[in-house]
């Protein structure tokens, strides 16, 4: 069975595409997060305060279904410069410091509304 999941504390989606998919009761699929707030309006200059803003917006889905970053068990991070990689890695340990998910992260040649990353994540329901 599957359940689409929709917020208000977080960004609406810019395309066809749900913020996040429940599956069965089990797992949760978020749709790649971008740094923009509810506004639409792009978070930040730089690959740290974007990281941050991304990040908040995964954890105001996760808050709508009772859930918390803890329950992440996979995420992809997708950067426009791999430059920017440790930056965003200091960003994210902080954020991911008790509960380090599986990861795997990607240069790729653009996202949506030009920013400079882009992450999606699987949570579990129960763990």
């Amino acid at each position: 069975m599957k359940e689409i999941i929709y917020t208000e504390n977080a960004p609406k989606p810019i395309g066809p595409y749900s913020q996040a998919i429940k599956v069965t009761g089990e797992l949760l699929f978020i749709s790649g997060q971008i740094p923009i707030d509810n506004s639409g309006n792009i978070v930040g200059n730089n690959i740290s305060e974007q990281t941050q803003q991304v990040i908040k917006n995964i954890e105001s889905i996760l808050k709508s279904q009772n859930l918390s970053l803890n329950n992440i068990i996979k995420t992809t991070v997708l950067l426009k410069d791999m430059n920017d990689f440790a930056e965003m890695n200091k960003v994210y340990e902080d954020w991911f410091r008790d509960s380090k998910p599986a990861r795997a992260a990607y240069q790729v040649a653009r996202l949506p509304k030009d920013v400079l990353i882009e992450i999606e994540a699987i949570a579990v329901y129960s763990l």
